[in-house]
This record gives structure tokens, sequence and C-alpha cells, in this order.
């Protein structure tokens, strides 16, 4: 019987250690997608006690508590710290078989040297030790990403935001590169009730006075160099149902007026907004060389009552099961068609959607770039030991797992680089269980480069953030 947690953890056969131990351990980590915030960064910032680096805004622990019987006030509420921490070391020994119980464990090792397991009887003595070590040096936000092991992080930002800390953070030469990303959601969720308020924020911060479609166009190009001259280079949209509907400017020039002076759209005519717009960003994605992310498939703010007392981003999201095959496709294929299809990653929070965005990424690539279309890593309710092997076994029986730019956190925590471990463990172990069947060569030199590809030099060379310091793209628009 093997130790929980021991270095072998996840790790089933001789071929797997030596390929993570030699090979993976090591590497640096590209986090290129990540909810961390610059201002926290660029302060350093540091934190009271375990709740506040730990459940201040985690979601994935919220739910397991809100299962387990917790009350709201332990939650998110007015409960003290060390109740809402107490709450959670009596939730954590529930959670075996969710990897809420390894990650806990690999977090309290890999940063605070704790090793015992965490639950009810011992909760003081560890939220005592942890707190000793937080009140030290070295433990504020920038010394977990430096202790990780990071070598980039790209943060998720809205086309209004100022960007102001991540120049102080450039301005600082801070050792590990942030860079921003380009998140636009706002600008294309016409429905929103405060959509013609955000339409205000974009016109104010791009200077440009908006009444047409044509004027809200060019404000979000004017915003796209902002962040490509401050180093962006991936953009990101949440999708959360896919869909495609052809039309034409005039069209949608008709629909943003109509938005504008409060009239209600058809679903048809918001599905044409979106379609439009994303393919007049995607066109500026090429021309900048970025790389577009497309996140599908995420039911959100499921339940009205809590959405009404907490707001969104709170525990109360599924995954959605709509159809994304043909619309993704023929969102490709148009953007292919106009020779403006970029680096593009796309991920469903669906598994069912596994084999779809393996085999749509397949009638994409260009013979050009490696990987130019990502099937991209398992998101969200999917970063478990079941769905990152079920993902890597989608691509690899369809695609070239070989080419997979690896993992990413999607985090708010800075204690969640240890997920990264996690994938490349189980990396490592499915390769190995490979070997171990005869199903791949026993050859460590041509394994260990594909595990130091997936784990770290396939998004290198991808996203080469290099590029950042150069502030360069293809062609302006005008």
């Amino acid at each position: 019987m093997k130790a929980f947690l021991d270095d072998q953890f996840l790790l089933n056969s001789q071929t797997a250690e030596k390929l993570y131990h030699e090979y993976a351990k090591d590497l640096p980590i590209i986090d290129y997608h990540c909810h961390l915030s610059p201002k926290e960064i660029y302060e350093n910032k540091t934190f009271q006690n375990i709740t506040e680096v730990w459940l201040y805004g985690d979601h994935y622990k919220w739910r397991a508590m809100r299962a387990n019987g917790i009350p709201e006030t332990h939650v998110t509420g007015h409960a003290s710290d060390k109740e809402k921490f107490e709450a959670w070391a009596k939730t954590v020994p529930m959670t075996i078989g969710n990897p809420l119980y390894h990650w806990t464990h690999l977090e309290l090792r890999r940063y605070f040297g704790v090793e015992e397991l965490l639950n009810e009887d011992n909760a003081d003595i560890i939220w005592q030790k942890v707190n000793a070590k937080l009140q030290g040096e070295g433990f504020g936000a920038r010394d977990f990403i430096v202790k990780s092991n990071v070598e980039t992080v790209v943060t998720t930002d809205d086309p209004v935001d100022s960007l102001d800390y991540h120049q102080k953070l450039r301005e600082e030469e801070f050792s590990v590169q942030v860079l921003p990303g380009f998140r636009p959601d706002q600008a294309l969720n016409i429905t929103n009730k405060s959509f013609v308020d955000y339409v205000h924020q974009l016109a104010e911060v791009s200077e440009i006075s908006i009444q047409t479609y044509q004027d809200f166009l060019r404000a979000l190009h004017k915003r796209i160099d902002f962040f490509h001259e401050r180093g962006c280079l991936i953009a990101d949209h949440a999708i959360n149902e896919m869909t495609y509907e052809e039309t034409t400017e005039e069209e949608v020039e008709v629909i943003f007026d109509k938005r504008l002076s409060g009239q209600s759209l058809t679903a048809v005519e918001q599905n044409k907004f979106k379609s439009h717009t994303l393919i007049i960003l995607g066109k500026a994605y090429c021309e900048r060389d970025w790389v577009m992310q497309l996140h599908i498939n995420a039911l959100r703010n499921n339940n009205t009552k809590m959405f009404d007392r907490l707001g969104p981003d709170t525990g109360y999201d599924a995954m959605n099961d709509e159809d994304i095959a043909k619309p993704l496709c023929r969102l490709l294929d148009q953007l292919e068609k106009e020779h403006a299809l970029t680096k593009t990653i796309l991920y469903s929070l669906n598994p069912r959607d596994n084999v779809v965005i393996s085999t749509l990424a397949g009638s994409f690539q260009d013979g050009e770039t490696p990987g130019k279309i990502q099937h991209g890593t398992a998101w969200w309710f999917n970063d478990t030991k079941q769905g990152m092997t079920e993902q890597m076994m989608a691509l690899s029986s369809i695609g070239l797992i070989s080419r997979f730019i690896g993992m990413l956190t999607d985090s708010r925590s800075f204690l969640s680089y240890t997920r990264h471990e996690y994938f490349r463990r189980l990396l490592c172990d499915m390769i190995g269980e490979w070997v171990e069947k005869g199903e791949a060569p026993n050859d460590l030199s041509l394994l260990g480069g594909m595990v130091k590809g997936i784990s770290y030099e396939n998004a290198k060379q991808y996203f080469q953030f290099n590029r950042a310091t150069k502030f360069k793209h293809k062609r302006k628009v005008t």
C-alpha cells in the first residue's frame, strides 16, 4: 500500500516516476489564464490568516462547505475568519474522492510545510502554525508566485481596465512576467441590463463618442491597441451558449441602435450582434498575432435567490449542455475564409464535447503552426483526475497530444499552482501506463521530451511571450 501524498503520488509505474521526477517536476510554470489580481501582485499582498489566503473568493471550497451543511454565515457571511477555517477543516475529510482533498494537502505541504491531514480536531493547531508563517517574511502574493517557479502569469482584464498595475509591474521589473489578458465579455453581452452603461464606460476610456456600431468597434480597436502596447498577447471569451448567425454590417448597425435606444432584441438579433462582433474581434487578434481563447458551455448564476444575495462567481454555476459543433465550426470557418483565424484554444465545460473539440481542431490546423488550434485543458469542474485524463485521452486519440500546451490554473488563489504539479503527475502516469502496456516504447528520451513539451515548452513556443516587450503587430486597424 502506498503512502498518501508521498513522492510517488499518482505515479503508478517506474516509468511514470522517472518521467515526472526527471523531466516534469522542476520545469517553470506558464499560467496563461488566471484570475489573480494585478494589484495584489504589485503590492505583494500579505495575508492576516489562512482563511484570507485560502477561502476568500474560492467557490470550489464554498460549494463543498454548503454541501456539507455549513451555513452561509460560515462560508461567505459574518462569521469570523477562524470560524470559517474551522468550518472548512470540518468539511475537508468529507472531500475524499474530490480533488479538493488532494489540493488542500498539497498546498499545506508545499507552501507551509504542514504534513498533518486537516480535520476538525487539529484545526486549531494548523491555524496557529500556518498563521505564524504568514506573519513572517516570504509569504506575500509575489512570494507564492516565485516559490511556485512561475515564469509568466496572464490575468483576465476587461477592455475598460486602466492596466495601471500591469504597467507598474513592468516598470518595476518583477522577476515574473505578468501580462494582461483581453476579456471583452461585457462588450458582447448585449442583453445585459448594464450594456448601455458599459458602452458609456468604453466611450470614456477610449475617448471616442459612441453613437453608432462603427464607433463601438473603433473604441474596441483602440482598447485592443492599448492592451497590446502593454504586453497583451491573449484574448479570452466566456461563451456560455455557442451560437452563430450570418448577418451583415448594416443589420448589426440597426441592432446596436435598437439596444442603445432601449428597445428589446430577439434571440436571433442578439446572436447576430455577438457573431459579427466576435468575427471583427477575431480579425483584430489575428492582425496582432494574439491567441484567442473560447471558454464554452458554462451555465452561470443558476440559483436566483443566492445570486440576488451574493452576486456572480460565488459557487452557483454548473455545466451547460448546449450543442456546440455546428456554430463553433461556422465561426472558425468564417474566420478561416477571411484569412483571419489566429491561434485559438477551445475549451468546453462539458466533457461530452471533448471529441467534438478535438475533431474540430483537426479541421482547422494550417500545416504551418504546430498545434495552431488547441483542445484546451480540462477546465473548472473538469480539472479533476478523471476530467484531466479524459481530456488528454480524447486529444491523444484524435490529435497530437505531443503538441498540447498543457495546464493553467484559472484561479483567484495564489496557492493554486500545485494544480500544475497535479496535472504533470497525471500526465506522466498516463504515459507511463502506455509503456507498461506496451502501447508506447520504453524510450525515456522520446517520452521525456514529450512530457517537457506538454508541461512547459509547447506553451512557451506557442505564446512567444518574449514578444510582449516589442509592442508590434502586423497591421494597425484604422
